[in-house]
């Protein structure tokens, strides 16, 4: 699909400006041009390449597979959730697509509101293990402002899900911010902090570079169970009782940022981003889906929510 040529084109560096675009800019955007990444994914171990094509206003974002007949059209909603084991996969009758929350975030965190991603494969490719080189990719292709104002929704009560003492919480708030903490047995680890605001501290400078990992003694279980078969000490990081195997981290607390940034990816599939501060502790990708459902049949049931454009 095309973009709508608009007033406003960004290129290149998009650190400078996070109130004129990302989570912060009151107006839809999509890219000024197709981008693609190729690469391997965490559980299939399978090369597909995905292309970024722009799309209209008020479209949304949405999965096409390229290498099925009639090439499926997967909608990027919690109306297409499918199954968050390890990672968070939509699916539309037989069409599928998995791993989707890396690449999620960060055209949630830039700002990307209306895109096409053809893809053929059924998973993203989880390139580092961050989404970092989603965000280069976004970069190289530019961003350009849509006539569309974003939807808004100012949250006015608490909206929650929790399972034992994992939880995500959303509270009324004067703007969007997000925290995460996660408590590890492993030393290395541990219990970790992390709060974004959007307006504040651009996504791909926080965030996006915070790379996906894992635990060496569950390696091998995961293995039998037929997944990560994609993965390696090259795209993410691994824990063991003797510290990290694969040093340097990115960022002291890189694993919180991580699931910080899992966090935004499986909340985008809402459609939207609340007025609101959203904290999650020791939650996972159901829990995170969980909260979207929650927080979707809220925003439905509020007349305070705007869908302008």
């Amino acid at each position: 699909m095309g973009a709508e040529p608009q007033a406003e084109q960004s290129h290149g560096d998009l650190d400078d400006h996070p109130r004129q675009h990302g989570l912060a800019s009151p107006w839809q955007h999509t890219l000024a041009t197709s981008v693609e990444r190729s690469g391997v994914g965490l559980h299939s171990g399978l090369q597909t390449t995905v292309r970024l094509c722009p799309a209209s206003a008020s479209l949304g974002r949405s999965f096409v597979r390229v290498d099925l007949p009639g090439r499926p059209r997967i909608p990027a909603h919690v109306s297409a959730l499918h199954q968050t084991q390890l990672s968070t996969e939509l699916a539309i009758a037989s069409a599928t697509v998995r791993t989707v929350e890396h690449l999620l975030a960060a055209l949630a965190g830039l700002g990307v509101d209306n895109l096409s991603i053809e893809i053929d494969g059924p998973e993203v490719p989880l390139l580092d293990g961050s989404a970092l080189e989603w965000v280069e990719a976004i970069a190289q292709a530019g961003l350009v402002r849509q006539d569309a104002p974003r939807a808004r929704y100012v949250l006015n009560e608490p909206v929650w899900v929790q399972e034992g003492d994992a939880f995500v919480v959303a509270m009324p708030a004067p703007e969007l911010r997000f925290t995460y903490g996660i408590d590890f047995d492993l030393e290395a680890i541990g219990n970790q902090w992390q709060s974004w605001s959007p307006s504040q501290h651009p996504f791909q400078s926080a965030i996006a570079p915070a790379r996906t990992f894992g635990l060496a003694d569950q390696i091998e279980q995961l293995q039998r169970a037929g997944l990560i078969k994609g993965g390696s000490l090259d795209n993410a990081l691994v824990c063991g009782t003797q510290g990290w195997i694969n040093p340097p981290l990115r960022f002291s607390n890189e694993p919180v940022r991580h699931k910080l940034l899992d966090l935004v990816g499986d909340i985008s599939l809402i459609g939207l981003f609340p007025q609101a501060h959203i904290t999650a502790y020791k939650a996972s990708h159901r829990l995170h889906t969980a909260f979207a459902h929650q927080l979707s049949s809220r925003i439905a049931q509020q007349s305070n929510c705007t869908m302008d454009g």
